[in-house]
């Protein structure tokens, strides 16, 4: 299945909301529902991001992600993180080679599996610090460092990371720094009932199946490239800034309640992924130009790992969800519902 390649901006524009769309029948061959999800990998994926996916065992997070990786023409490499993992294990190392010729010995850098397109880092916070921080040039720079040479890495690159939040035991949280280079921290929630009972329909049998690619590696750079050219109003950058600051409990401004309940706000990096995550959306749900609509949407997963409930939240039971609900509630949103232009 291929879709004709774009040869203007505005066909551009089609053609990303036309390829979410095959992308998403493409994947719902596998995954039951997960709209949602699906929907917010994507966002990242057109907005150079990267993906936190948090959810229970079972989910089916990590075939969510390869079955992506089959969708796309791009280079895919499974990291499984582990306690005993090493940093080399993640970006490769020098090895001692031999010239059968000359005899000369010389040290060649063997790549790891962090040089593909696609990364899938299993369970991360099951490994020690000092290997999580392997990732950290790898998705802020998209380039990795051995040695004296620098070399970079494939682009387009993307790192959806998997954890659990139940079982806590051996697992090393993610420090601060390393949750702000994910763009998204996307929730897997249960499925429904109705979709849970096609999970079992299609996982007890032998029917196979097979995805089919819709985009490549040179029309996923293109589409990148347009998202950043979609225009946004004043009013829309206005709503994404003042959403980022009341999440700050040292705001002159600051309400009550996140005093009271965030022990440290959003940094500016939020307010970027907000804007670019409204841009993404907007081209996927057919329209030319962003909206509050679509900074709204993209509140939730751009806040939730970046935001830092204190002890009185902890101790009064509530969540970080319901403080963003009530932040979005607080903020007044300009301009009315947009029209499809596509």
């Amino acid at each position: 299945m291929s879709l004709a390649p774009p040869q203007s901006d505005l066909d551009a524009a089609r053609f990303l909301a036309e390829a979410c769309a095959q992308l998403q029948a493409e994947i719902g061959k596998v995954i039951v529902g997960q709209q949602r999800v699906i929907e917010e990998i994507l966002i990242a994926i057109f907005s150079r991001g990267h993906c936190l996916m948090q959810g229970v065992p079972g989910l089916a997070k990590t075939m969510l992600i390869s079955t992506l990786a089959q969708t796309m023409d791009l280079s895919f490499r499974r990291i499984q993180f582990t306690p005993d993992l090493m940093p080399s294990d993640i970006t490769g190392t020098e090895i001692l080679q031999e010239d059968p010729q000359t005899g000369r010995r010389r040290f060649e850098f063997q790549k790891g599996p962090i040089f593909a397109n696609l990364i899938l880092a299993d369970e991360i916070n099951r490994t020690p610090p000092k290997t999580q921080a392997a990732l950290l040039q790898a998705m802020q720079e998209r380039q990795v460092t051995v040695g004296a040479q620098t070399l970079p890495l494939p682009d387009p690159f993307f790192v959806l990371a998997t954890q659990n939040p139940i079982e806590q035991e051996g697992t090393y949280p993610l420090p601060e720094a390393q949750l702000d280079r994910f763009m998204f921290m996307v929730l897997v929630n249960y499925p429904s009932r109705e979709e849970e009972l096609e999970v079992l329909k299609r996982t007890t049998g032998d029917a196979q199946v097979q995805v089919q690619r819709v985009l490549t590696a040179e029309q996923i750079r293109r589409l990148q490239a347009i998202v950043r050219r979609v225009p946004v109003g004043d009013h829309v950058y206005e709503l994404a800034l003042e959403i980022i600051r009341a999440t700050r409990p040292n705001e002159p401004s600051a309400s009550d309640f996140v005093r009271h309940w965030l022990s440290w706000g959003a940094g500016p990096r939020a307010g970027q992924y907000l804007i670019l995550a409204a841009k993404a959306r907007a081209l996927m749900h057919g329209r030319l130009h962003a909206t509050v609509e679509d900074v709204q949407a993209a509140a939730g997963p751009v806040l939730r790992h970046r935001i830092i409930p204190s002890f009185n939240a902890d101790a009064e039971g509530v969540t970080v969800e319901q403080i963003i609900d009530k932040i979005l509630a607080l903020v007044p949103t300009p301009g009315g519902k947009a029209e499809r232009l596509l």
